[in-house]
């Protein structure tokens, strides 16, 4: 059976550990950054970081300040354009495991004469993958599918310190995830379950998606 994320922003507060529990498990390292005027850093994605929590901000009717948390993702697609870009130019380059529904690189994909990286890129509709011109290879999360297939939960959620991340079954985490959004809706009345259908990682937002950094840029 594939399995699946729920992430449940009411409940994240930015601590941003599931950020750096996943640069240490990857073995990532550090990358300098300078102070932008907001928390959010570093500032995008990037080859040593496979997991960012973004910050949006805007104002509400009455004039305060709504701060929105994101962390974000590849999205473990249902149907990955990524994996169909690559494997048309090399078969074998990306893949969807069978088992977890995890999209997986392989080495196969530093063959630059045949894969045109930018369209693999563009085609991601979240605007996920990064290419890591030292190794030649595509970046993004992969589902730490060495811990998935060790019967352990990935990095990120483990470290959560909210329970705004959960991860198995993806039927038993979609239906936590409509759980997850009942309980939200007493709170905060606009919260909504986005690309339940589409993808393998479920958000439960406060607000509307155009409040959120992936979806008011991306979506």
């Amino acid at each position: 059976m594939p399995k699946a994320f729920l992430i449940d922003t009411t409940r994240c507060t930015a601590c941003r550990g599931c950020q750096i529990a996943c640069k240490e498990w990857h073995d990532l390292p550090a990358v300098p950054t300078k102070q932008r005027g907001s928390h959010q850093n570093p500032p995008d994605l990037n080859p040593c970081n496979l997991k960012i929590v973004r910050f949006h901000e805007h104002l509400d009717k009455d004039g305060r300040v709504m701060w929105n948390f994101f962390p974000d993702q590849c999205r473990h697609c249902q149907q990955p354009p990524c994996v169909a870009m690559a494997d048309m130019a090399v078969p074998g380059s990306m893949f969807k495991d069978k088992k977890t529904g995890a999209i997986l690189i392989t080495d196969k994909f530093k063959d630059m004469e045949k894969i045109d990286v930018e369209t693999v890129v563009a085609s991601c509709p979240y605007n996920i993958p990064r290419y890591d011109a030292k190794t030649k290879m595509l970046t993004k999360c992969d589902m730490c599918i060495d811990r998935v297939q060790a019967g352990l939960e990935p990095m990120c959620v483990k470290t959560c310190p909210t329970g705004c991340m959960a991860f198995g079954e993806r039927e038993e985490m979609l239906a936590l995830a409509h759980k997850r959004l009942e309980e939200a809706k007493k709170s905060f009345p606009k919260a909504c379950l986005v690309d339940e259908e589409e993808v393998n990682v479920f958000y439960v937002l406060a607000e509307e998606p155009e409040h959120y950094y992936a979806y008011a840029s991306f979506g």
